[in-house]
C-alpha cells in the first residue's frame, strides 16, 4: 500500500467492493494491492499505483510498517511515497473516486480507514513523527 503525499495531502480513493468479490461494502483507502507471481515489493506497489491512478513517478521514500490484511494470510506492507502527479480515475468499475485529503484531516477523521484500523494507526504515527 502507498500512503502517497502531495503538498501536504493524502491520496484516498473510494474502493467498492461487492458481495460477490468479497462483501459489500464502500471504503476510503490508499493505492494498493496483490502481488503477482515473483514480483518484488518495489515491483507490486508500483504496477498497482499505476493500475489504479495512473501515476508512474512515484518515489518510494520510506518503509511504513507491515501489517495482517483484511483475508487470513494476507500482510501488508505500507509505505510512505511522494509524487507529483495528479491520479486519474484508471478502475471506475472499483473506485468511484481519487482525492487529495490534507493530513490534518486524514489524520482527525475516522473515515479515511479503510478496513484496517492498525493500517490507519501506524500511518497516522508516522505522518505525525514527520512534522516535528
Amino acid at each position: 500500500m502507498a500512503l502517497i503525499i502531495k503538498k501536504d495531502s493524502v491520496l484516498m480513493g473510494l474502493r467498492n467492493y461487492t458481495k460477490d468479490v468479497w462483501k459489500d461494502a464502500s471504503v476510503w483507502t490508499c493505492p494498493g494491492g496483490r502481488s503477482d507471481s515473483g514480483e518484488t515489493l518495489e515491483e507490486t506497489l508500483r504496477r498497482e499505483v499505476y493500475e489504479e491512478v495512473g501515476i508512474d513517478d512515484l518515489m518510494i521514500e520510506d518503509f511504513i510498517a507491515k501489517s495482517p490484511g483484511a483475508q487470513e494470510r494476507d500482510e501488508i506492507y505500507f509505505f510512505y511515497c511522494t509524487t507529483d502527479q495528479e491520479p486519474q480515475l484508471m478502475e471506475p468499475e472499483k473506485f468511484s473516486e481519487w482525492k487529495w485529503v490534507p493530513v490534518q484531516e486524514y489524520i482527525e477523521n475516522d473515515s479515511y480507514g479503510g478496513f484496517s484500523p492498525y493500517t490507519r494507526k501506524e500511518n497516522i504515527t508516522y505522518l505525525t513523527s514527520l512534522k516535528k
